[in-house]
């Protein structure tokens, strides 16, 4: 086969989202994932301590930065495979240690819980399986950020919840039950959300995979 014909199979196999993993590490965008996994454990610390005041700038300060890790990745043109792995796994580690939280203080957050955490797991699962074949992880798609928004957001109120009952003199207050409920109500809307982007994210590895197959078979038929 001719060497024209050889590029050009490569570079179909590339276009679809086949490519060797990038060598950029330490990004700024990187050294923010790192952070955030890094605040897990003040943030469990500090809840479980019913310090919810510090615990509440920690949520919010990981928040801002999963905000802001992927907008400096593109505007300085930082962004990176493992940037990709990072982004998901400080969220899903997040979620995780925010989940427990939550489970101790109210046992009846479990199943919401637990769907998220199935869903992240299940999403981690897939991008390993992508990432070995060699393919590329798709960029985070707005369903997928506004998942994750709404989960810090459902995660602040939980917490400025609990800060009312203990502040001697809260600048607002809601009775305990009501902000009980409307925790539920959030988080029953954040795993609705985060379950549409599971089953989107889904949708588009598979789209992906097969198209990688597809070129893999079109260069094999060629070669032989």
């Amino acid at each position: 086969m001719s060497n024209k014909k050889t590029n050009k199979i490569k570079t179909e196999f590339q276009n679809s989202g086949t490519t060797d993993l990038s060598n950029r590490a330490f990004t700024i965008p990187n050294i923010i994932c790192l952070v955030r996994i890094l605040l897990i454990t003040p943030f469990v610390k500090l809840f479980l301590d019913a310090q919810y005041e510090w615990a509440a700038l920690v949520i919010i300060l990981s928040g801002l930065s999963d905000c802001f890790d992927g907008m400096i990745a593109r505007k300085f043109n930082q962004e990176s495979e493992l940037g990709k792995i990072l982004d998901p796994l400080a969220d899903k580690l997040t979620l995780l240690a925010v989940g427990i939280c939550l489970c101790v203080i109210e046992p009846f957050f479990l199943p919401v819980v637990i769907i998220l955490v199935l869903k992240d797991v299940l999403m981690l699962i897939g991008s390993s399986r992508v990432v070995k074949k060699g393919i590329i992880v798709p960029k985070a798609k707005w369903y997928g950020k506004l998942g994750t928004v709404m989960f810090y957001v459902t995660v602040s109120f939980i917490v400025l919840v609990e800060m009312m009952q203990t502040s001697a003199s809260p600048v607002i207050y809601i009775d305990y039950e009501t902000g009980k409920w409307i925790s539920m109500v959030m988080l029953c809307l954040t795993a609705a959300m985060m379950i549409f982007a599971f089953v989107m994210y889904s949708i588009t590895y598979k789209q992906i995979m097969r198209e990688a197959q597809e070129s893999k078979e079109s260069s094999a038929s060629i070669t032989e």
